[in-house]
């Protein structure tokens, strides 16, 4: 049995677990020069599609530093071979003259527009973006924007643009984990701010199955990063795991994307399965396993920078919450390691201690807390 037939039990798992499932991809690529060595044919994502048996999936230009007229035009052109497998979207760099870029794709076909602020270093408050929002409002368009780690106040000024255009549907990919601590909130009073699901850590897509309104989550795979087959094969029971209904499954895994991609009205499937005042003890869950995980790589003599910094920005979260004063003692930990491991020696795994106390402290939260300075 290789990998693809294990992948095939679990998917036929999760059909059996919601009869009538129907999958569409929401973040899909095509491209042959992204910097990261990553490549994808339209064959390759057609395979990718049908081993999964998917409706069909979004799908723009990976990155092109050379810029994006050729790459929009091209995933146009293959999209319109798939026989509607693929819905395209162009990609844009507001630094380069994107609204008349993007006009001029989707008058040749494409049907939403993508934004990557980190590849292409900007932020959601450049006028350019809030000019392409603008034009999604007027026409019920989507925007996919990329929502990793180290994009200044992306969420705050998504939540901004979603405000003032409700018309848009501002999609964060990766399921907006840069800013999942808080952004949850606000997301319950807006349904044109979406999330897509293309991310793989399990506190954090649990934390938005629960937190998020199920209506404003798209299952994604980030091919050919992920897999539609695999993603859906453990998301899917993520989702009844977090409490959402067959029904509400359906809307996630596919339902509210085919609706996106024919330019219909937003379906709405309920509110969040957890208490949308409320966020339990799942976000100090994923404090906890980033946390972990950033341990483990140290411990292996690699490089934790990216897991560290996911674990501080899940350290903000709303003042109000129930586990605030936990919180507090978890940034003063992060404070102290910083300090403590910028004059520790290479190699002094002392200040690894502060994690070890510091993931020990996020899963013990009913236990009470000692004074800090």
């Amino acid at each position: 049995m290789d990998v693809s037939d294990a992948v095939s039990i679990w998917l036929d798992a999760a059909r059996t677990l919601v009869p009538g499932l129907e999958l569409f991809d929401a973040h899909t690529h095509l491209g042959q020069n992204d910097p990261d060595g990553f490549k994808q044919t339209p064959q390759e994502l057609t395979g990718v599609l049908r081993r999964a048996g998917a409706r069909g999936c979004f799908v723009f230009p990976m990155h092109e530093p050379s810029g994006y007229r050729e790459a929009n035009d091209a995933v146009i052109r293959m999209a319109e071979q798939s026989g509607g497998l693929m819905v395209p979207f162009c990609r844009v760099n507001p630094a380069v003259d994107a609204p008349r870029e993007a006009l001029r794709a989707l008058e040749a076909g494409a049907r939403g527009i993508k934004l990557h602020p980190r590849a292409e270093q900007f932020e959601l408050d450049h006028p350019e973006v809030r000019r392409l929002v603008a034009l999604a409002d007027e026409r019920s368009l989507p925007i996919l924007i990329h929502a990793g780690r180290g994009i200044p106040a992306l969420g705050r000024h998504a939540v901004a643009l979603a405000t003032e255009f409700p018309g848009a549907r501002l999609i964060l990919a990766h399921a907006g984990a840069c800013d999942l601590g808080w952004i949850w909130r606000p997301a319950a009073e807006l349904p044109n701010l979406l999330f897509d699901s293309s991310w793989w850590i399990t506190a954090d897509l649990l934390a938005l199955f629960k937190l998020v309104p199920p209506a404003q989550i798209l299952l994604a795979s980030d091919a050919p990063y992920g897999e539609t087959s695999l993603t859906a094969a453990f998301q899917v029971r993520l989702a009844l795991q977090a409490g959402l209904s067959v029904d509400q499954v359906k809307v996630f895994a596919g339902g509210q994307s085919q609706r996106i991609a024919a330019g219909d009205p937003l379906a709405v499937a309920g509110r969040a399965a957890g208490e949308a005042e409320r966020a339990e003890h799942l976000l100090l869950e994923r404090v906890a396993e980033l946390t972990q995980m950033a341990l483990y790589v140290r411990f292996r003599g690699g490089d934790s920078t990216e897991m560290l910094a996911l674990a501080r920005l899940g350290l903000d979260v709303p003042d109000s919450i129930d586990d605030a004063p936990v919180f507090s003692v978890l940034r003063w930990l992060f404070d102290t390691f910083d300090e403590v491991a910028l004059a520790a020696e290479p190699g002094d795994r002392g200040p690894m201690q502060l994690l070890i106390l510091a993931a020990a402290v996020a899963r013990t939260p009913d236990i009470p807390l000692p004074a800090i300075p």
